[in-house]
């Protein structure tokens, strides 16, 4: 990274190195945002954002909510993208697991 960060409401950055590191929290501290997001051709995705876990654990909670509904999907930016409108699906297994979960957009 080669700019000079002064301020950062981002608590993953550590401004004295300019590093980001990555953060587990626990599911209770979290808000996790769902969104629909309307693709060409009429294809939807259901979107999961603002999860602070490593990448490997979100590739592992992707794999149990493709699985329980029953779809593709992926791990894309640190946001699980799960293919088609499974919003009230996704957001009763993330309950389940201790997250907070609102809905938004779509």
């Amino acid at each position: 990274m080669n700019t000079k960060l002064v301020y950062s409401t981002d608590k993953t950055v550590n401004i004295n190195e300019n590093v980001i590191k990555e953060v587990d929290l626990n599911p209770s501290e979290q808000i996790v945002y769902l969104h629909l997001e309307r693709k060409g051709g009429g294809k939807i995705l259901s979107i999961v954002k603002g999860l602070k876990h490593p990448k490997q654990k979100l590739i592992v909670i992707a794999k149990e909510l493709k699985k329980q509904c029953g779809v593709g999907g992926t791990v894309k930016n640190n946001e699980i993208l799960i293919q088609g409108n499974f919003r009230d699906k996704i957001k009763s297994l993330l309950i389940n697991q201790g997250y907070n979960v609102k809905l938004s957009g779509g």
